[in-house]
């Protein structure tokens, strides 16, 4: 069976309930299997060479995988893959939490001394959704940035803000972060929909809802409307492309870590197509505004979301200016190795960085094992992340 007839039977299993044949299928596909090899089962359980989350409700998907076998210390013990089957709420979970051992989560993980992080719900004909506020202790009611930050499936704004670390570093340089959280009610694996084209577009769905979060905060503070920025992980990254594609006129840079370009799927069977081998070359259309500037993290041994991903956004990224491109190698002491590719437009304007992080997998570069999916070994994606963001702003010609 050709993987496009694969993915047509595994949408009609879904849509008929039968959620581990589906699963099943599709692993087989991923895996590289031949149709007629059937996975072993017992007691409705599944076991499969790989893990897998697909959401029927909402035609989610995402792969989380083991850990890199370079993982080694305390830091990086792998944690048991946790099998699941939930028939009640529609869906078949078979994954694991986290790429490294977590550390329990603590109030000095997540926000410094001083400092607040506050819960708030946006509300719009579009629906609703609660959001967490990080407001440093140095602020006094002056204009500060603000950073919009996307997490990934299975996270949680919490959960996010302790691993990125973003919080502290947002306190030593004095910014407001603000963390959506994507409910179950809108995808089991609370993933952002970015491969869905009702969720692709200004105005509409989950980029209005994210927008007007990030006005909601620009009318109750004193934010610096030229600084204002969004980024996030995995699907929470594809989220940040369809961002940077559809309000250009909002966001001043955007930060895309083990995520996808903007509009590389459609659906169901795309988004497994662009997230096992790459994506298309092609994207919705944008808001017709000018390029964001963009920072990219990729691991290249992430077998959740291709690498060819990044590489997508960087050759996209160069057809659209004239650019020139400078190249740097390095090397996290006891960590990874990376190379960082820079390109400038015509005036010399650093317009997107790309970290090719060597050895890493699905994770969060130099994140803190008290969030999910980090990996500790660097570098420090948050770091430079944000030092990226404040070198941007829409005052910029």
């Amino acid at each position: 069976m050709l993987n496009q007839d694969i993915i047509r039977e595994a949408t009609r299993l879904t849509r008929a309930g039968q959620l581990v044949e589906a699963t099943a299928l599709l692993q087989r596909m991923l895996h590289g299997e031949r149709a007629a090899d059937a996975p072993s089962r017992s007691h409705g359980r599944i076991a499969l060479p790989g893990p897998l989350i697909i959401d029927a409700k909402a035609n989610a998907v995402e792969e989380p995988e083991s850990p890199p076998p370079s993982a080694s210390g305390p830091a990086a013990q792998p944690r048991k893959a946790d099998l699941l089957l939930d028939r009640k709420k529609g869906r078949t979970t078979i994954g694991r939490r986290s790429i490294m051992e977590r550390s329990p989560l603590s109030e000095p993980d997540i926000v410094p001394n001083g400092a607040r992080f506050i819960e708030e719900t946006y509300s719009s004909p579009a629906g609703s959704r609660a959001y967490k506020l990080f407001i440093p202790s140095g602020y006094r009611a002056q204009p500060l940035p603000l950073v919009v930050m996307l997490h990934g499936c299975t996270q949680s704004p919490d959960d996010f803000a302790a691993g990125t670390r973003m919080n502290l570093l947002a306190e030593e340089h004095h910014c407001f972060v603000v963390y959506p959280a994507q409910p179950s009610q809108a995808n089991h694996a609370k993933c952002w929909n970015w491969f869905r084209k009702a969720d692709q577009q200004r105005g509409r769905g989950e980029p209005s809802l994210i927008a007007g979060i990030t006005r909601q905060i620009m009318d109750q503070y004193p934010v610096d409307r030229k600084r204002v920025y969004v980024g996030g992980l995995s699907a929470g990254a594809a989220a940040a492309a369809v961002m940077g594609e559809t309000y250009s006129d909002m966001y001043a840079a955007i930060g895309i870590h083990s995520g996808l370009p903007c509009g590389v799927a459609t659906d169901l069977p795309s988004a497994l197509r662009a997230m096992r081998q790459g994506g298309p070359d092609r994207k919705v259309v944008s808001d017709g505004q000018s390029t964001v500037p963009t920072i990219v993290f990729h691991g290249d041994r992430d077998t959740t979301v291709h690498p060819d991903n990044g590489d997508r956004i960087v050759e996209q990224a160069a057809r659209a200016m004239n650019s020139r491109k400078t190249v740097h190698r390095g090397q996290i002491a006891g960590g990874h190795a990376y190379t960082r590719t820079i390109l400038a437009d015509a005036h010399g304007r650093e317009m997107l960085e790309y970290w090719n992080v060597h050895g890493s997998g699905h994770a969060w570069s130099g994140g803190s094992t008290a969030g999910s999916y980090t990996d500790p070994r660097g570098p420090d994606a948050t770091r430079e992340m944000l030092r990226f963001f404040l070198e941007h702003s829409l005052l910029e010609e």
